[in-house]
């Protein structure tokens, strides 16, 4: 009897994406080991998730990986002044 009620709170639907996105999606979902369905849903309850209004969303952490190689940041270069990378990224393409 769950499986019916479930299947009731569950709607087809139709969407546009784009190509590209298309492709990446699929390609992220099978690296999941999951469903493209399941991948748009999960993107869809995040983003709603953090526009509900009164909450806030926690920034993401993110692990940066460390070179332990040798060399550092170019000489010059200061990162914490964005406007500086960023144009030294531009003059470098």
């Amino acid at each position: 009897m769950d499986t019916i009620r479930d299947m009731s709170r569950h709607m087809r639907t139709t969407v546009r994406l784009d190509d590209r996105l298309l492709e990446q999606a699929k390609r992220e979902a099978r690296r999941r080991g999951d469903t493209l369905t399941a991948l748009i849903t999960e993107g869809l309850r995040l983003v709603l998730a953090g526009s509900t209004p009164g909450t806030s969303q926690r920034p993401l952490r993110v692990q940066l990986p460390v070179c332990r190689v040798g060399g550092g940041v170019r000489p010059g270069i200061d990162l914490d002044n964005s406007a500086d990378v960023l144009k030294v990224m531009e003059d470098d393409a």
